[in-house]
């Protein structure tokens, strides 16, 4: 018997990996995870008499010669399928189609196709356009709806081209864009409705290194399911930078920790591991046994101080030493430097470097026109600063840059001004970080939109 396998508590992502490697494998039989999340549970219900699932249980007494397994390399994650079978896991031939590079690799011998992209649909999507392999429409709706969901819309940092050609490639196979809709709305029962409300009235703001962290606690009698989905919608709504929700089951004696995160400086799963939980960057999920909630919530919140990594901050995106005019400086006198030196602002300082105010090309011209290009720059100039500090974090920097529409951001030190900001330092920084990555997975081994394969 041959079978094609996800990860545990299986997404849209997964479920999408599932049905494209079936063309890829026609011999090969699914089998859906025990547990689905509330929107792949919800694919797999529209679909259940088009697309056939096996049940872990169906395994019972099987002997399994070949595995592919999807979305993952971890054995943890995949464990409740080999609960079944009766073949050892050394004895079967593994081969693993995953973008999680990073992760631990539980089978050394498997071959792996690892490819850097926002969803691992897309990776297996590549597969079948290089083959001129087409699914079927049902097929490509779910697929489709996996791609969406794994790379948030196509917002996500590490979506690549390939995520786009996949998408295209799946909508020419006849995949319904209305029905990728209706699967991705997340909250469709009314208790995770309630859920919902109750999650946003427990919300924990902080700040952790610059990271603006949200955290929730909630203990309930009994475990529930969809809280995956109650939890990312909450993230979302809330757009902070990474999300802890604590569940503590007091029938069970256990917690629940699920967590959600925007940026590339935090892995969830790092953060995770030492909880017994995985998943990604991105996303990951952990569950304690036998430890009381409060405690396990303290021990979380005193690991998020350890592990997360500083965020940008001010000091490392501003331009220094900052060009400068004085205030008694005339108008006409600045127009000519600014002139000069290509700027349309400057920041006006007074005595040692003391920052008094920002003037602009705009508040020249008014001068102009009320022919008063003699006058000091302290009677035109705005007095009304929006400033940072050398460790203002890239979130709060953000929000002064756009919140306030500006396109200058002294940062200051003291009342001295010790560098600027710039609407394209930021854009600039952003592009960086993208570069980065693409460096960072080359001297991997991995070449961003190409897939490759080791053993």
């Amino acid at each position: 018997m041959n079978i094609i396998v996800g990860h545990s508590n299986m997404d849209l992502d997964c479920l999408g990996s599932l049905v494209l490697a079936t063309y890829l494998y026609p011999d090969y039989k699914m089998v859906k995870s025990r547990l689905l999340h509330p929107v792949a549970r919800k694919a797999q219900n529209i679909f259940q008499h088009q697309v056939d699932f096996l049940h872990p249980k169906d395994l019972e007494g099987q002997e399994v010669e070949r595995m592919v397994i999807v979305d993952t390399r971890t054995y943890s994650r995949v464990k409740e399928y080999f609960d079944f079978i009766a073949t050892e896991v050394e004895e079967i031939e593994v081969e693993i189609y995953d973008h999680h590079p990073g992760d631990q690799n539980s089978f050394p011998e498997a071959m792996v196709h690892e490819m850097p992209c926002g969803a691992n649909t897309s990776q297996i999507g590549m597969e079948l356009m290089r083959r001129g392999i087409r699914p079927g429409p049902n097929e490509a709706t779910i697929a489709l709806a996996g791609i969406y969901a794994d790379t948030g819309n196509f917002t996500h940092e590490n979506v690549v081209e390939a995520d786009f050609q996949v998408a295209s490639f799946l909508l020419e196979s006849g995949a319904s864009l209305n029905l990728v809709k209706t699967l991705l709305t997340p909250l469709t029962d009314k208790y995770q409705i309630t859920l919902f409300h109750e999650l946003l009235n427990r919300l924990e703001y902080s700040t952790i290194h610059g990271h603006r962290v949200i955290t929730s606690y909630w203990e309930v009698e009994n475990e529930a399911s969809g809280l995956g989905a109650v939890v990312e919608t909450v993230f979302e709504v809330e757009d902070q930078d990474v999300y802890f929700a604590l569940f503590h089951f007091k029938k069970k004696k256990k917690t629940l920790i699920i967590a959600r995160n925007h940026k590339d400086k935090i892995n969830l799963n790092e953060i995770l591991k030492d909880f017994g939980g995985g998943g990604h960057e991105k996303a990951a999920s952990a569950t304690v046994k036998e430890m009381d909630g409060p405690k396990v919530y303290a021990k979380l919140l005193g690991h998020l101080d350890r592990l997360l990594v500083p965020a940008v901050t001010a000091e490392e995106l501003m331009s220094s030493p900052v060009q400068v005019i004085d205030q008694e400086a005339s108008l006409l006198e600045a127009s000519l430097y600014m002139e000069k030196i290509s700027h349309t602002g400057l920041p006006v300082v007074a005595g040692d470097h003391q920052l008094a105010g920002f003037l602009t090309l705009r508040d020249i011209m008014k001068g102009r026109r009320a022919e008063q290009m003699h006058a000091p720059v302290k009677a035109y100039m705005s007095k009304q600063l929006v400033t940072a500090e050398r460790q203002t974090s890239i979130r709060e920097l953000e929000d002064l840059l756009f919140q306030n529409n500006i396109g200058h951001l002294p940062v200051v030190d003291d009342g001295s001004i010790v560098g600027i900001i710039t609407r394209t330092d930021y854009l600039r920084y952003k592009q960086s970080r993208s570069r980065q990555r693409r460096a960072v997975l080359q001297e991997m081994g991995l070449e961003v939109g190409e897939p490759t394969a080791a053993y």
